[in-house]
């Protein structure tokens, strides 16, 4: 009977948090169609900047010391050098 009284105290709190908040209309001008024809006429609406593909970004080398998986790759390396984990507790050897 507890478990069904807590039921009734959460429902209760949702219908009134929900009756207490003010509804909004969504503006739906500045929404992205979600279609491929929606798609297509945003992508050519404006100018694409080719910029960003030009040059090869370093965040996922290993080898560069700014790149995060450079931070990644040396935290394993510590983890495995000790023996490594098991669901987060170390093993025993």
């Amino acid at each position: 009977m507890k478990s069904l009284k807590a039921a009734a105290v959460v429902v209760g709190s949702v219908v009134v948090a929900g009756a207490a908040a003010p509804a909004f209309a969504q503006d739906t001008s500045n929404l992205t169609p979600t279609s491929i024809n929606g798609a297509v006429n945003t992508l050519t609406a404006g100018p694409i900047d080719p910029l960003p593909l030009k040059q090869q970004s370093s965040a996922l080398d290993t080898e560069s010391k700014d790149s995060a998986l450079h931070a990644v790759k040396g935290a394993t390396k510590n983890l495995n050098a000790k023996g490594g984990l098991l669901g987060g507790l170390p093993l025993g050897r």
